[in-house]
């Protein structure tokens, strides 16, 4: 399908069971795979992103299968068996970063490639990381940048640093490899570590299976001697919350009561503080365990919600549905501290600066904010994608502003939501 044209949403209401998350997804798969025993894995996110980390596991020996429903990992014990592969990662970041460190660490010669964009996303930080205890890494294309070749190599990795100002993947992908070793390391961060809950997502998705990794608040991370990855037997995946974020923002735009079933107070994901954030901008927000519900702000005579000023490090990837609910907002709001969005699937700052001024809005950027000023009346719009699952979902909240909205290449939700569209037509009225 080469684009889909939402007609105008007059109101929603319902609910929504959301796909598993995709950052919980991909982590458990590769430490299921590294791990003593079997895991079964519930909720498995189904995307092109865990497809690619299957199909890369399958291809460095690991038994992966679908049992009753459930995603089976019968893991090695340690380091990938096979040593000697050529691996195409797609635009996972997910996936190439902390495959990339497992890798180096696992003593094999190994191929890394990926899609265009993927080339031209950073990895110099976790290179010059990991070159730094031993390992033997070559750039196949432009320094810094993916695609890689890893050989074998000695590693020493009592200590390490690295930059984490650019992507937190470093950290998480450091953390998760070192156990490899057996020995006891320590991986200091210089600089901000940017997206702090993602990391928080990684060290609870290791002491699930069996690795408690000690900290020194955000400075210093220390994997103990010994650590060794072991199977939980079971393992449930939480809803993907980044993908809550536009039915919550749907249900607090266009009336409601939306709500997500699958996140909630008990979840790990740092991303259910989008709801925090919709709260600030007028919506009415309720909260379970494992669901989370949004409506439209109370006061039917103030039907538009505030305007925001705020730091969105914290949450990135939900932050860009917050531009997209600026639209319907009583003034300017600006998102701060969001560089990250300049390497991700795509510069997804210069992207919805772009496509918001499609719809009407005056949209500003700068190296590391946005700053988007709604319009007395929103226009129709064909928005472009670029490759990008994020922008295709956010925009599709355009058509709560009484317009014809066409999204390109819709199907560029694969990557993380292939049923995104028949979703937001089971809450539409």
């Amino acid at each position: 399908m080469k684009f889909l044209d939402l007609a105008p949403i007059l109101s929603v209401v319902g609910s929504v069971k959301l796909p598993g998350s995709k950052s919980i997804s991909n982590r458990v798969l590769l430490l299921a795979a590294l791990a003593s025993g079997e895991t079964r894995l519930h909720d498995l996110l189904d995307s092109d992103d865990t497809r690619v980390m299957q199909d890369a596991l399958r291809k460095l020996g690991i038994a992966v299968r679908r049992e009753g429903g459930a995603t089976v990992v019968t893991g090695a014990g340690g380091a990938f068996p096979v040593k000697a592969a050529e691996l195409f990662l797609g635009n996972a970041g997910t996936a190439f970063r902390p495959l990339t460190a497992v890798l180096a660490l696992s003593g094999g010669d190994y191929r890394l490639s990926g899609t265009a964009r993927m080339h031209e996303r950073p990895i110099g930080d976790l290179v010059d990381a990991l070159r730094a205890v031993g390992a033997s890494i070559d750039y196949l294309g432009a320094p810094g940048y993916p695609p890689l070749h890893i050989k074998p190599a000695p590693i020493n990795a009592g200590k390490v640093s690295v930059r984490a100002d650019v992507s937190s993947q470093f950290l998480s992908a450091l953390l998760m490899a070192l156990p490899l070793t057996g020995r006891q390391a320590t991986v200091a961060v210089e600089g901000e570590l940017i997206s702090k809950p993602y990391v928080e997502i990684t060290l609870n998705t290791m002491r699930r299976f069996g690795v408690e990794v000690g900290r020194d608040g955000w400075a210093a991370f220390t994997i103990p001697a010994g650590a060794h990855y072991r199977s939980p037997g079971e393992l449930w995946v939480e809803g993907d919350a980044s993908s809550a974020s536009y039915f919550l923002a749907a249900g607090a735009i266009g009336g409601g009561p939306v709500r997500v079933e699958g996140v909630g107070r008990g979840s790990i994901q740092g991303d259910v503080g989008f709801a925090e954030a919709l709260e600030q901008m007028g919506a009415r927000i309720a909260m379970g365990d494992n669901w989370i519900e949004a409506s439209a702000p109370g006061d039917k005579s103030k039907k538009k919600l505030r305007a925001i000023d705020a730091d969105f490090n914290h949450i990135p990837d939900a932050a860009m549905t917050i531009a997209v609910a600026a639209l319907f907002a009583d003034g300017t709001s600006v998102l701060r501290n969001i560089g990250s969005w300049r390497v991700k699937e795509t510069d997804r700052i210069a992207a919805m600066a772009t496509e918001l001024r499609k719809l009407g809005a005056t949209a500003e950027e700068g190296k590391d904010w946005l700053r988007v000023t709604p319009p007395a009346k929103l226009r129709p719009a064909t928005i472009d994608t670029y490759d990008d699952h994020r922008m295709a979902m956010c925009f599709s909240l355009a058509a709560l502003g009484g317009v014809t909205v066409r999204i390109n290449d819709p199907q560029c939700v694969n990557k993380t939501f292939p049923e995104y569209f028949e979703a937001l037509a089971q809450i539409t009225r």
